[in-house]
């Protein structure tokens, strides 16, 4: 234990005992948080770096989808804000990034349990009123967890929190959303005086009127969608130029599960239906949110996530191979849309969605111009399809890619180079020009930087490479679907991994 370190946050940024930030007039308060508490080392232990060597092999056989981390780090979020009472979330995702959201809702007085072998989540919650935590709160690497709980730490009616996470987290930006909440009634700063985490917040949240610019992030106005129901008074949050609007619209159902319906509004003149269609883009959108209700999510099941799957749908794809992916039922998430995209590429892909069986045909692959504005996740996926595919590939709408766990259009770029793709990063996208069916990626040793995204994608071209690839840094895989290399390793990939 860190000398301090047990004591309320707010006694240490008041001025409370010897050990506070009084007793030094020259600290500022990022000098006197990092002199405390050490942001850049004993929160974070470093993991060992894992290689994987992948060679190029085919897969065949079904499996089942992991669950959303999207639906769970939300599911969380609302039910630790519900009533005392017993919620259950059935087939949850139990990644490193869910675990921080686990972590931070234990932190602000929510009980939170596994049971069944991490089968289900059981939550019992604070009543809409958090507790202010006792130690700054680790968001590790997930950028969710760190936006969710800064905007539910506003809820605090004492003292202040404190939440900070990894190096690459505190590199994020958060700007637009300490702007809303301080608009809203919070007191909200970094404690760099940059937008990036360590962020310090002092409640209330009283709600009101909002814009915030949403090109960065539209976890920004998930955070406030989620923790606006229970403040002072009804809220207004007028969203610009929001990306991935399909994520929102997750967050708003699940809302609407605990009970909270939030109204939304399309500026006039973008076209009303435009915020149902997540293969569509918008400009603006007002959430109206109501107040003086409070969550009651009983039993929640937790759907199969979209975006792991397409890992598996493309590796399929990519070499010539037939997979059964289950637990694919529709839902909110955007990035089903990955289905519409194998199949533009040429594949033969059929979503059987009564039964939630996808399956996938390997084929040839065919250059396509995509706006991938509202499924940035998918861009690593469909950049590695595009480098065999025959033609070109121009992947626009996603130049907050670069605001990612990296850069990602820079390091996907990059890395993809390596390995012989000829391919440009540009202004919002990327310009891939695809091998075709007689030509071969090239093997040599690539780095996923610590990217999850990255650290799958790039096993997909390594499935197609002649020769061995070796990709760096591949435990990062666990931040969103700890399983993958088990799992398309059982579909008979031929992969090792090494220390």
């Amino acid at each position: 234990m860190i000398k301090g370190w047990g004591r309320r946050v707010e006694d240490i940024l008041s001025g409370s005992g010897p050990d506070d930030l009084g007793s030094n007039p020259s600290d500022s308060v990022q000098t006197f948080l990092e002199r405390k508490f050490d942001f850049t080392g004993f929160l974070f232990v470093k993991k060992m770096c894992m290689r994987a060597i992948v060679r190029r092999s085919r897969i065949s056989g079904e499996i089942d989808a992991p669950p959303s981390k999207s639906y769970t780090h939300r599911a969380i979020a609302i039910a630790s804000l519900g009533a005392r009472t017993r919620s259950e979330l059935i087939a949850p995702l139990i990644s490193e990034d869910t675990e921080a959201t686990i972590n931070a809702a234990k932190s602000l007085g929510a009980v939170v349990e596994l049971e069944g072998g991490s089968k289900k989540i059981v939550i019992e919650g604070v009543e809409g009123r958090p507790a202010t935590p006792d130690d700054v709160i680790n968001a590790q690497n997930s950028g969710t967890t760190l936006r969710f709980f800064t905007a539910i730490s506003a809820l605090c009616e004492d003292g202040a929190s404190v939440i900070t996470g990894d190096a690459s987290l505190r590199k994020r930006p958060n700007g637009p959303l300490l702007a809303s909440l301080n608009e809203l009634g919070a007191e909200a700063f970094s404690t760099k005086g940059d937008g990036t985490a360590p962020i310090v917040i002092k409640g209330k949240l009283r709600g009101g009127d909002t814009d915030i610019d949403g090109s960065i992030s539209s976890q920004f106005v998930s955070a406030l969608l989620i923790a606006c129901p229970l403040a002072e008074r009804e809220s207004h949050i007028r969203a610009k130029n929001l990306i991935s609007v399909p994520y929102t619209r997750i967050t708003v159902e699940i809302l609407a599960k605990a009970g909270v319906e939030v109204e939304v509004e399309v500026e006039e003149g973008e076209g009303s239906g435009l915020y149902h269609d997540s293969n569509s883009t918008t400009n603006t959108l007002t959430f109206h949110v109501p107040v003086g209700k409070s969550y009651d999510l009983r039993a929640f099941t937790i759907p199969g996530d979209f975006s792991s799957a397409s890992y598996l749908m493309a590796a399929a794809a990519l070499t010539d191979s037939k997979l059964r992916v289950r637990n694919l039922l529709p839902s909110a998430q955007g990035d089903s849309r990955i289905v519409d995209i194998i199949s533009d590429m040429g594949v033969d892909i059929r979503w059987y969605r009564s039964s939630g069986v996808v399956e996938v045909r390997g084929g040839e692959l065919r250059g396509i111009s995509i706006d991938m504005s509202e499924n940035p996740d998918l861009v690593p996926t469909v950049s590695v399809l595009a480098a065999v595919a025959e033609g070109n590939t121009e992947i626009t709408g996603v130049p907050h890619l670069r605001y990612k766990e990296t850069n990602r259009l820079n390091i996907l770029a990059g890395e993809l180079r390596k390995l012989g793709v000829k391919i440009k990063e540009q202004a919002d996208g990327l310009l891939i020009e695809g091998i075709g069916a007689k030509g071969n990626l090239k093997s040599a040793e690539v780095d996923s930087h610590g990217d999850h995204r990255l650290a799958m994608a790039l096993t997909l071209a390594g499935l197609c490479t002649p020769g061995e690839t070796v990709i760096r840094d591949v435990e990062c895989a666990s931040v969103s679907y700890p399983t993958f290399f088990d799992d398309i390793r059982r579909l008979g990939a031929d992969i090792d991994i090494m220390a």
